[in-house]
């Protein structure tokens, strides 16, 4: 198991990516703390995870407050001793045309996507500093890295991701953390499978392997990334795309 009696916390970790993810996680031997805002959908997967035989926490956090954030990363370690690794998977979308966008939905996909990316590696990465070592990974997406119709402030966030991802890299190597990103293509979730039938078959289009990339393949990428296998990658952005070109 490649992440035996490592210390993992997923945020957005309930449902889609950040459930698949916590899932492949304890099957490689990690022990996951999942933190989601949803409480009953974050209760439900603990259960999940811990009928697979997971040592597993489930924390409710908000991942734009700062002192939530600092409640998970204290109550993890309060229970596990330390900090190997933290996947940055918490976001939303509030999607809307350049000339319509209202201000409020520009400010709250930043505060969640930006922000709280920024809260939850800075919080980690004191722990890991002070350990000597850790992995923040971090969720970018292939519209940070080429734009998409009606996603300036989604744009934005995840290309912001990356530039966070390559500056910790540089400020952390040297202590002993490795910071990375991953920037999913369209990944048949549960926010995509209501979408109108029209757009998904757009979207399988585009990519070149004509399908939806599946939850458990951005989070076979994250369980490389955190492992010792990926010791010599950092300030890398994976795309796992399925080859689509926006």
């Amino acid at each position: 198991m490649r992440l035996k009696d490592k210390v993992a916390i997923i945020t957005g970790g309930a449902r889609g990516i950040g459930e698949a993810t916590a899932k492949k996680f304890v099957e490689e031997g990690a022990k996951v703390v999942i933190a989601d805002i949803n409480e009953k959908e974050l209760l439900e997967t603990e259960e999940f995870l811990k009928e697979l035989g997971g040592d597993v926490m489930s924390i409710v956090v908000d991942v734009t407050d700062s002192a939530s954030v600092n409640n998970m990363i204290e109550k993890t370690v309060q229970k596990y001793g330390r900090l190997d690794c933290i996947v940055n998977n918490a976001g939303i979308t509030m999607d809307s045309t350049l000339l319509k966008m209202s201000e409020e939905q520009w400010d709250k996909v930043i505060d969640v996507n930006l922000k709280g990316v920024f809260l939850c590696g800075q919080a980690a990465a004191k722990v890991m500093v002070n350990q000597g070592s850790g992995v923040i990974l971090s969720a970018s997406s292939v519209v940070g890295l080429y734009g998409n119709f009606g996603q300036t402030n989604y744009a934005a966030t995840k290309w912001g991701v990356i530039g966070m991802t390559k500056t910790w890299a540089k400020e952390l190597g040297k202590k002993g953390v490795r910071a990375n990103a991953v920037a999913p293509g369209f990944i048949a979730t549960p926010m995509v499978a209501k979408m109108p039938e029209n757009v998904v078959d757009m979207m399988k289009g585009k990519a070149p392997l004509g399908r939806l990339g599946e939850p458990e393949e951005i989070a076979n990428a994250y369980a490389f990334l955190a492992s010792d296998e990926a010791s010599f990658i950092t300030g890398a952005c994976l795309e796992v795309t399925g080859g689509v070109v926006l």
